[in-house]
């Protein structure tokens, strides 16, 4: 198995140059390296640069969460390293950053990917609390049980401990979200009205 992984790899990386336009799947990549990415978890064709083609219109949050739904999918390589080549791709988004927890990266990347970089210098953060601090400076925090639901491309926050992006709210206010850093890939998951104890959310705009 980790001979073909192998091959695959090498396989994708003689990929790397544009591919024609006749040769594109309408998402940025081609039919096959699209199916090598499946195959190895990868996504997307380099830094900052999104799996999927981007709206051009729509709020941020809307353009940050179309972002994140290319990603689903990428996973840790090895599973709890907190690495993989695409994972380093979002830690480009936060200035001086390191392998590590990467949820936040994750938000910052797809934020960024939205033309609306998280921080006053378009830094990004590696910590959710720094993510939260700064939504509380900028009037873009929605703390929960505000009776203010949450949108979709909203952030959702749980404390300092972890952040995902609100994928879509049910009539009955369940949440679901895409998170990176969740079972060691991006990851959807669907939360209560509550989000599971969600401290707040941000508004990207």
């Amino acid at each position: 198995m980790d001979v073909v992984l192998t091959r695959i790899a090498e396989l994708q990386q003689g990929l790397q140059p544009p591919a024609s336009p006749a040769a594109t799947t309408g998402v940025g990549t081609s039919a096959f390296s699209s199916a090598l990415a499946g195959a190895t978890g990868l996504t997307g064709t380099g830094p900052l640069a999104p799996a999927v083609s981007l709206p051009t219109d729509g709020t941020a949050g809307q353009r940050a969460l179309a972002a994140a739904e290319g990603e689903v999918g990428v996973t840790e390589q090895p599973p709890g390293s907190n690495d993989a080549p695409r994972i380093a791709d979002y830690r480009t988004a936060t200035a001086g950053s390191g392998v590590g927890p990467w949820c936040a990266y994750f938000v910052s990347w797809a934020a960024a990917q939205a033309g609306a970089p998280l921080g006053e210098a378009g830094q990004g953060f590696g910590s959710v609390s720094a993510v939260a601090s700064w939504a509380q400076r900028t009037g873009r925090w929605n703390p929960a049980g505000s009776g203010q639901p949450p949108q979709a491309g909203d952030l959702i926050v749980w404390g300092g401990q972890h952040i995902g992006i609100v994928e879509s709210v049910d009539a009955d206010g369940t949440i679901h979200t895409i998170e990176g850093n969740s079972s060691n890939a991006v990851t959807r998951r669907t939360h209560g009205a509550d989000g599971d104890g969600a401290t707040g959310y941000v508004r990207l705009g």
